[in-house]
């Protein structure tokens, strides 16, 4: 399945899924190793999308912000910045994503009026802590194995979508997700699918 067709079919997710408009149809992660061309990537999501930009120890993480920013701006999509909200504000993201630890130990700054605000999590405890944060999307991984994560337990379908169900917010799979699993995802209320090197072409 190409990134394409992968992004066609999360926002059929994201349609039955009934959630907010603001949530971005896919989402796609940047990654140091993983993604060395996130431009290129970004460049080929359809209006409606997210980039999260993680690239947390890169040198040049703010300037390729600006660069990721420019694009958003000009093709429809939303930038949230992983794990930095001083930066989010001072590159005029859309917002921002929370690893994990940052849903135990939130930074003390106030969010921006209209902020959009997702998480990352691991667990349904997670998911709940989520929800009392006011996070607005959560992405719960790894769904399947992944090559980021190798020899981790990953949820399968059944245990995600049984996830979904009892989230206090919308929950979008991420992780291990390739043409011969992603349509297994259409009867679990995923809001949608988020990657790095599905979407990456």
């Amino acid at each position: 399945m190409s990134a394409a067709s992968l992004a066609k079919l999360s926002f059929r997710l994201n349609r039955a899924a009934g959630v907010s408009s603001r949530l971005p149809g896919v989402i796609l992660l940047t990654d140091e190793a993983r993604l060395p061309d996130p431009l290129a990537a970004a460049a080929a999501l359809p209006r409606g999308s997210a980039v999260i930009l993680r690239h947390y120890n890169a040198p040049g993480r703010e300037s390729l912000g600006r660069e990721i920013m420019t694009l958003c701006r000009r093709n429809g999509l939303s930038l949230l910045i992983a794990g930095d909200w001083q930066l989010a504000w001072k590159l005029g993201a859309h917002g921002v994503h929370l690893p994990e630890w940052q849903l135990w130990r939130p930074p003390p700054v106030a969010r921006k009026p209209g902020w959009l605000m997702t998480a990352a999590a691991h667990s349904p405890k997670a998911l709940v802590r989520a929800g009392r944060l006011g996070v607005h999307g959560a992405l719960l991984s790894p769904l399947f194995p992944t090559a980021s994560h190798p020899g981790a337990p990953s949820l399968g379908v059944l245990a995600f979508a049984r996830a979904v169900r009892q989230s206090p917010v919308p929950v979008y799979g991420l992780g291990g997700i390739t043409a011969t699993n992603a349509r297994r995802l259409a009867w679990t209320g995923a809001a949608g699918i988020a990657a790095i090197s599905g979407l990456a072409g």
